[in-house]
């Protein structure tokens, strides 16, 4: 059974968010709000979570995790950034949208794409993910909580904790959020390319 923890959406409560980091360093899977809707995580080093994630989503192997960081702080060492890429990036962030980039020794082999040797990277605008975060010290992996068969990500902590309560640790409950994806722009080629439209405005990248 997933604990359940009812956070502020504006001012999250710190003990709150100090229970849902210690959990996460003991190798939780947590359900947490973003500001394109809720998503699955836990730390890059808990081998588990991937499979975890894999089996509540029914995903494959070549899926594009996300690492989602709080700061331009957390993200650069993880990808490799030229300076169109970095300027881009920067200008548009924190905020929807999920950036694909070649990852670097930083991340484990197991959490790139098996060729491409790339990372889905983002920095989210979500008052309760931005605690977590930084509470945390580390960027958290990640990947949008979309139910196999729906189109859309879960908005709401108390549905997640009724339709997974026998597979996450914790819920954390930051709110209503809005419903739709984070708009994905592909670097990994050297140039910018969007390759899914969604809450984050792509004309920046077109």
């Amino acid at each position: 059974m997933a604990r359940y923890f009812d956070v502020h959406p504006v001012d999250p409560q710190a003990r709150a968010v100090g229970q849902v980091t210690t959990m996460l360093r003991d190798g939780a899977l947590v359900a947490y709000p973003t500001d394109s809707g809720y998503a699955l995580g836990c730390r890059m080093d808990y081998h588990d979570g991937t499979e975890r994630i894999r089996l509540i989503r029914r995903l494959g192997d070549k899926h594009h995790f996300t690492l989602v960081c709080a700061d331009f702080a957390q993200l650069g060492p993880l990808v490799h950034l030229d300076n169109s890429a970095f300027r881009a990036i920067k200008a548009t962030t924190p905020g929807p949208y999920t950036f694909i980039l070649r990852a670097t020794p930083e991340v484990p082999r197991r959490l790139a794409h098996p060729k491409k040797k790339t990372v889905g990277v983002r920095i989210t605008d979500n008052r309760v993910a931005q605690a977590l975060l930084h509470e945390l010290g580390e960027p958290l992996l990640s990947s949008t909580l979309i139910l196999p068969g729906a189109a859309e990500p879960l908005t709401d902590g108390w549905t997640i904790k009724e339709e997974l309560d026998h597979v996450l640790d914790a819920v954390v409950d930051g709110g209503e959020v809005p419903g739709r994806p984070t708009t994905v722009v592909d670097f990994s080629d050297g140039y910018a390319e969007v390759v899914r439209v969604g809450a984050g405005d792509p004309s920046r990248f077109e």
